[in-house]
């Protein structure tokens, strides 16, 4: 489990216009299971609606237990953990279930997950921001 906030980042945006309050930006944090399984963010539907996130689609996804369905995603959503921020889209799932983060937001954020701790931590090789791996072409 780890602490995430979560922030409607259109909110910010029209905040920084003049349209919103700060104090009117929509913000949440949650307790959040990091699922090395799971490629999405997954909210559940209570949080979603708190952000005020509107659906842009469906997603088929398949759970653990074999069974398939299509769920909505929402986006975008600024996650910060860790003092270090993405945005993403995330499918949305059931109210009551535990917020998941998968290894999109790991990878973005530069996380890593000790598997004997189950502690999960920035990544010592770039301690001070997030680095990501580029293998295009240069110059």
């Amino acid at each position: 489990m780890t602490r995430v906030k979560l922030t409607n980042p259109v909110d910010v945006a029209d905040a920084e216009r003049g349209l919103l309050r700060v104090e009117q930006v929509r913000r949440v944090e949650v307790e959040a299971v990091v699922d090395t399984g799971e490629m999405m963010l997954a909210l559940p539907a209570e949080v979603a609606k708190a952000l005020g996130l509107k659906e842009r689609g469906r997603q088929r996804v398949r759970y653990a237990d074999g069974r398939v369905a299509d769920v909505p995603w929402v986006g975008p959503v600024t996650v910060e953990i860790l003092a270090r921020e993405m945005s993403c889209d995330a499918v949305v799932e059931v109210a009551g279930t535990t917020p998941l983060i998968g290894q999109i937001p790991l990878e973005a954020l530069d996380l890593v997950v000790d598997p004997r701790t189950r502690d999960v931590s920035v990544n010592p090789a770039s301690p001070d921001m997030p680095m990501m791996d580029m293998l295009g072409a240069c110059c």
